[in-house]
């Protein structure tokens, strides 16, 4: 009898695809270099260090995005990982409330920095891996469940095995095996927005390091059970759901997830995003000598209650600022930007004191809009007596120019300007949206071949 499991049909629908919309490639560019922008200017900050530490001393083929030097493709991937969510500013798909690029990318590099002659379109590849995360994520991940556990160590395991194993050109039996392997790996937990933690940033680092771990078994031949996801202990189950809410399928009617990811313009939580958007165009309103008198933000359920985001402090950390509905939209509006710089200032004056002014209530439209729609609405009266309304239907994504703008700026600061100017000549090559494992290795390559020199 032919195999039906769920992972299986997901795999065959996945090798089954080998066209994807102009629009679709462009979207996995820009989610590349979005990635690596947020790997540079994250590779000092301390969570960066720390992973970069663990390969140091274990050399091998791979490249970590900012640093000199070939490492060991495990530790490049969990340095890579946890660089590219270093800044809070990470790709984001809301339908699974999850992170999936720097999961990703971090595996495709590594693969394509050991196996450079591999053929496979490496885009192609990452759009499988969007794919299946985005899939199994909105059939997974409820409010409850995201309030205890990283919808990102729940899905990211899949979606860099997916998008390895195409990028190897394994087989059915193969990809199913991984695929189920890399389910076991499934975790991480959401307590840090409660104790200002560090954890969250490791999440992706481990979700990458496992599904190398899971792609080398399933090559050595080791077997996952193919019903790791609908079985009666899988992936469902085991985190509550006690039954599959429906059959996820890949690519239903030529929607492709990818398409639902939005880059981010503020380098915060996701939920922060439109609160910021209408802070800004707030700001912009505001007529020389207004005061702020009060600032009433309507929004939904899933952004009130995600652990972190209704918090309104005292702020011991930036990742519990970035994390804040409250802070993102009181710095924005004392600033009048929004910037990485905001979250310097945790015991700002300015801001406590707008906070204190500021009410979250849920908005019925906005709620039901939901995941398909992120919007908010801004209402703020000034001690004048003047009122400024701004509002949003949706998040605004940041725009493939602003993405390319950010990390050619970051590679000047770091890789210097010869770099910058390869960089961008090799992001616009592959706009032809050929790209194998050796023009993703020559990309990876230009993006640390400074940084050691310099410092030495």
């Amino acid at each position: 009898m032919a195999d039906t499991t769920l992972l299986t049909t997901l795999v065959r629908q996945a090798r089954g695809k080998t066209d994807f919309p102009r629009e679709a490639v462009d979207k996995a560019v820009t989610c590349l270099a979005d990635f690596l922008s947020c790997a540079i200017e994250a590779a000092d900050l301390p969570w960066s260090r720390q992973s970069f530490a663990l390969a140091s001393g274990r050399p091998g083929a791979c490249v970590v995005v900012g640093e000199a030097g070939r490492f060991n493709a495990e530790d490049a991937a969990f340095a890579n990982a946890v660089r590219g969510h270093g800044l809070v500013r990470e790709d984001m798909h809301a339908g699974s409330i999850s992170h999936m690029g720097v999961v990703i990318w971090p595996v495709l590099l590594s693969i394509a920095g050991e196996n450079p002659a591999l053929k496979a379109n490496v885009l192609h590849a990452a759009i499988a891996g969007y794919e299946i995360g985005g899939r199994i994520g909105r059939a997974l991940m409820t409010p409850e469940m995201a309030r205890l556990f990283r919808p990102t160590g729940l899905v990211g395991p899949l979606s860099g095995t997916l998008a390895g194993a195409m990028l190897l050109g394994l087989d059915e039996a193969q990809t199913v095996n991984a695929l189920a392997l890399a389910v076991n790996t499934a975790g991480g937990l959401n307590e840090w927005p409660h104790s200002g933690a560090d954890d969250m940033y490791f999440h992706p680092g481990f979700a990458a390091r496992n599904s190398l771990t899971a792609l080398r078994l399933a090559q050595s031949g080791a077997r996952g059970s193919s019903t790791a996801l609908e079985g009666v202990a899988g992936l469902f189950a085991a985190f509550g759901r006690t039954s599959l809410p429906y059959r996820p399928e890949l690519y239903p009617n030529g929607d492709l997830e990818i398409m639902a990811v939005f880059n981010k313009e503020a380098p915060a939580c996701n939920f922060a995003q439109s609160p910021c958007q209408v802070a800004l165009a707030a700001s912009r309103r505001m007529a020389a000598g207004d005061d702020i008198e009060s600032i009433h933000l309507s929004t939904y359920d899933a952004a009130l209650n995600y652990p972190g985001c209704n918090y309104s402090g005292p702020f011991e950390t930036p990742l519990q600022a970035k994390m804040s509905i409250f802070f993102g939209m009181a710095a924005t509006l004392a600033r009048g930007e929004i910037a990485e710089s905001n979250y310097a200032l945790l015991s700002d004056a300015r801001i406590a004191e707008l906070i204190g002014r500021t009410r979250i209530t849920v908005d019925a439209g906005l709620n039901e809009a939901f995941p398909a729609r992120q919007g908010a609405r801004l209402r703020i009266e000034t001690v004048q007596g003047h009122v400024i309304e701004e509002a949003l239907d949706d998040v605004r994504s940041a725009s493939p120019a602003l993405v390319l703008e950010r990390l050619l700026e970051a590679a000047g600061k770091r890789l210097g300007q010869s770099e910058r100017a390869n960089i961008a000549e090799a992001l616009r090559g592959m706009g032809d949206g050929k790209v194998d494992a050796a023009r993703l290795a020559a990309l990876a390559a230009l993006t640390g071949t400074l940084a050691g020199e310099r410092a030495a």
